[in-house]
């Protein structure tokens, strides 16, 4: 069981696969507070344009109340519809293009532009009563519920606030022009958005903060959880040995095969063996054909005594030819020295079996 427990922090696969899913670290939060700052800053960037759209429409308004006849009901409502539509684009149609690209924007920059299809796919536990019942009492559903709470709290803390300091100044507007009073009005309302926002700004803050520690404890894997994916990415490692075991008898096969073509074997008494090749014509130095210590080196020497290759005895020679040179390459220039002493020994011992 205790392989069971998610105590590891998730491999950059298991985040790779999640992001591919649409499970990525998001607040929405951040989101609504972005559109937030953004409405408060387009009511003050147009809030000139809001109020005489709002004057030209009631002047037409009452225009058309103070010179219209029953006969032109009719046409004077669809001319008004036009104009309050007309009226409404250019009020809205600013705002609402400027709030939707500070959204998108938001959340795309959140998600790093994710664009998954695999979050919209229909799912079918989603309508389970079971899994509906134990995501209404689950951690996040409580965390949701206390943000929604504090969030009401602040907000109608921030208006009964606000009311209580102008209520008492609303008299004023009595002995002032329409013009000025909604002007003093805009401005106080927003002075109240601005407050609004600087409280969410704060709430997504640590909404954010939550949502990271929430998605990183969601990522977490059990130890099992990991061995299992590392057995599906680099596959299973007593599979992987047995294949490197077997690689390397072959290769150790292909190596003694070689031996009984070799020119001499150079050894210490019993922990190196080196096989040498030395043919004129084909060969610009010596070439290593086969190399081993201890059980392996006493194959290779059995083998060269038994197919007549000639054995010498040369313990520092041994140890740096097994040490400097790999299989089927030539010895460094610096042991041609030592090596074509050892060649021309064995060649004299030839001739004078011969």
């Amino acid at each position: 069981m205790a392989g069971d427990s998610k105590t590891e922090k998730a491999t950059p696969k298991k985040r790779r696969d999640e992001r591919k899913k649409g499970n990525v670290l998001m607040s929405k939060d951040a989101v609504a507070v972005a559109t937030l700052i953004g409405s408060l800053f387009m009511i003050q960037m147009m809030g000139g344009v809001i109020l005489q759209q709002v004057k030209d429409l009631l002047h037409l308004c009452f225009y058309y109340m103070a010179n219209g006849s029953p006969g032109m009901l009719s046409g004077l409502i669809g001319e008004l519809f036009k104009t309050a539509a007309l009226s409404f684009v250019v009020m809205a149609g600013p705002f609402l293009a400027v709030t939707a690209l500070l959204a998108v924007g938001v959340t795309f920059f959140q998600t790093k532009m994710l664009v998954a299809g695999e979050s919209i796919k229909p799912k079918f536990n989603r309508i389970s009563p079971l899994q509906g019942f134990k995501r209404l009492f689950s951690l996040r559903s409580i965390i949701e519920a206390v943000k929604g709470i504090l969030k009401i709290t602040i907000l109608l803390f921030l208006i009964y606030n606000y009311f209580s300091n102008v209520a008492i100044s609303f008299s004023r507007f009595l002995n002032m022009g329409l013009w000025q009073s909604c002007s003093i009005l805009f401005q106080d309302i927003v002075t109240l958005v601005l407050q609004i926002a600087v409280a969410f700004t704060a709430l997504a803050f640590f909404d954010y903060l939550y949502q990271w520690w929430d998605y990183e404890r969601q990522l977490k894997m059990s130890k099992q959880e990991i061995k299992e994916e590392y057995k599906q990415t680099e596959g299973d490692p007593q599979v992987k040995g047995k294949i490197k075991q077997i690689q390397r008898q072959r290769a150790q096969q292909r190596m003694m095969q070689q031996v009984p073509g070799a020119d001499v074997v150079i050894r210490n008494p019993t922990h190196f063996a080196v096989a040498l090749r030395y043919h004129e014509q084909e060969d610009n130095a010596p070439v290593v054909v086969a190399k081993g210590v201890d059980e392996l080196a006493l194959r290779i020497v059995k083998v060269a005594e038994e197919s007549g290759v000639s054995v010498v005895e040369n313990v520092p020679l041994a140890r740096a030819l097994y040490a400097s040179t790999k299989l089927d390459r030539e010895i460094p220039p610096d042991l041609y020295g030592p090596v074509a002493e050892v060649l021309v020994y064995v060649l004299k011992l030839d001739q004078e079996v011969r």
